[in-house]
């Protein structure tokens, strides 16, 4: 005769105390097995975690995170998951949380500050024990929402000023744009124009910076400057690459805010026949993985997405468990990636 199934809650759900009275023992025990495995026996453990599969039992984390003040969950909150610059940043964040036993929650807001606002109200009803946010530019709603969550929060992609309570890890955006059109105007280009795309505040802010770079050379010109809300891709950057030409023949460099604009423009000079970079210098942004096998190779600069990830997670962690981090605010830096484009 079979085992009879226990009888699950009203809501249909296996409770622990049913798991715990077929393996003969405490909830604790129960307990214990599911959030520190590596301290019950493994023959317990094993049997345990069999008894659980065979009865479906999930555990109640929304139970657990009233009883103990922690749900371990964090939610980060992105503009995209298309954008390679995003998915880099939550893989650092992920590998981060995952050896630590915390769960990720991933909001989209596709680049809109009321969307992110949004989100945040809705996820702050799972009482997640920290947030992480991309940039520095948010509704006041939103930071409002995290003072009065009273919870750990990292802003990313950028840093925040040094008397700012929150946590943040990303580079300036306004120098990395600055040290691009520095180097088209150091490599001899006197016709520069800066192509941007998605004008997301981060990507007007290093088109500022290249701004600046030019007009400290005496090199700018608003003329050449192509800005588009558009989203940024491959074949936008050809077409831009076609219209600032169609416009100013004489442009001799560009940079653009991102290396799938830049991308898009080496295959279309090479579609009109334009020498790289003898006729045109061409600058990217980001570093993306194809950027070195265009032909001739993208000249770019290199952004540390999965580092700013794992960074952001880290000091998430430690103003979780407690520990203030000795640095609040985090500037990883970038490079400047020199290729055959100038």
């Amino acid at each position: 005769m079979s085992a009879r199934k226990p009888r699950s809650t009203r809501d249909g759900r296996i409770t622990m105390q049913q798991v715990a009275r077929r393996a003969g023992v405490s909830a604790i025990t129960v307990s214990r097995t599911l959030r520190s495995p590596d301290k019950v026996a493994p023959a317990l453990r094993e049997r345990i975690l069999r008894i659980c599969q065979e009865l479906g039992y999930v555990p109640n984390h929304a139970a657990s995170a009233l009883a103990s003040s922690r749900s371990r969950i964090v939610v980060a909150l992105i503009p995209s998951l298309s954008n390679v610059v995003f998915v880099d940043i939550i893989a650092g964040i992920k590998e981060t949380l995952d050896a630590q036993g915390y769960h990720l929650l991933v909001g989209v807001t596709g680049y809109s500050l009321d969307a992110e606002e949004a989100q945040l109200r809705t996820y702050l009803q799972h009482s997640p024990d920290g947030v992480i946010l991309t940039g520095i530019d948010h509704n006041p709603g939103v930071w409002q929402l995290l003072r009065t969550a009273a919870i750990p929060a990292v802003h990313t992609i950028e840093t925040l000023p040094a008397d700012a309570t929150d946590l943040s890890v990303g580079f300036s955006q306004f120098d990395s744009g600055l040290a691009a059109c520095r180097h088209l105007a150091e490599r001899g280009y006197r016709r520069i124009g800066i192509v941007g795309a998605q004008l997301d505040p981060r990507s007007l802010r290093r088109c500022e910076g290249g701004r600046a770079a030019l007009r400290e050379a005496g090199l700018y010109d608003p003329a050449l400057e192509i800005m588009t809300p558009q989203k940024s891709s491959i074949g936008l950057g050809a077409e831009l690459l076609d219209l600032v030409l169609d416009r100013h023949p004489d442009c001799d460099g560009l940079f653009f805010c991102n290396d799938d604009l830049a991308q898009g423009a080496v295959f279309q000079c090479a579609r009109r026949g334009i020498a790289v970079p003898a006729r045109m210098g061409l600058v990217g942004f980001h570093d993306f993985a194809g950027t070195a096998w265009t032909t001739p190779p993208l000249s770019t600069i290199a952004t540390p997405r999965y580092q700013i990830g794992l960074t952001a997670a880290t000091l998430l962690l430690q103003q979780m468990a407690g520990q203030p981090p000795a640095q609040r605010h985090v500037d990883l830096g970038f490079s400047l990636v020199q290729r055959e484009t100038t």
